[in-house]
């Protein structure tokens, strides 16, 4: 696993095809922007209860 800090409007790639920016962040929140083909799936994993 990679771990990255990033500020507000910064962005990562990801194999050229797939950019995710960071939108804005506030109070353990993130708001992320996702720009990629239509034929990636991008699905929401839910944090589990411990």
């Amino acid at each position: 696993m990679l771990v990255l800090t990033c500020k507000t409007g910064e962005s990562i790639k990801i194999d050229d095809r797939i950019t995710v920016r960071v939108v804005a962040g506030k109070k353990g929140q993130l708001r992320l922007a996702i720009d990629a083909p239509k034929d990636v799936a991008i699905h929401r994993g839910e944090k589990q209860p411990s």
